[in-house]
């Protein structure tokens, strides 16, 4: 097998920026300044700190979740519960106009919603005559 050693040690600019884009020339810049400013010993400090701040970041965004999920289930907890209560506090007009008429002593049995209310005006015009 014959090599041939011009073609290896020969790179040209082409090559060299098919290996390197803009982006990884940034990183290997910045990785070579922090080794400058801090030295070598600081990098598995300044790693374990990294480390550290997305651990915390990972945990207080799972609570956070947990948080907003359990809110969300109690407001629809609170809803279903709330559905109930409020159709039976809500009457219709004719069991309002029923209750009414037994309040002020009138038989409901066997007459129309209409003779109830007219039955109703007159015991209340009636009653306010008096």
């Amino acid at each position: 097998m014959h090599l041939n050693a011009r073609r290896l040690v020969r790179i040209t600019k082409g090559d060299f920026s098919k290996m390197f884009d803009g982006l990884d020339l940034i990183i290997v810049g910045a990785i070579a300044i922090v080794i400058i400013m801090w030295g070598p010993a600081k990098i598995p400090e300044f790693a374990r700190a990294l480390g550290r701040a997305q651990g915390e970041f990972k945990k207080a965004q799972k609570e956070f979740s947990d948080a907003a999920a359990a809110e969300s289930s109690a407001v629809t907890a609170n809803a279903t519960v709330a559905a109930p209560k409020l159709a039976s506090a809500i009457k219709t007009k004719d069991e309002m106009l029923i209750e009414t008429a037994q309040k002020l002593g009138i038989p409901t049995d066997g007459k129309t919603k209409e003779q109830i209310s007219e039955e109703i005006s007159l015991k209340v015009k009636w009653l306010g005559a008096d």
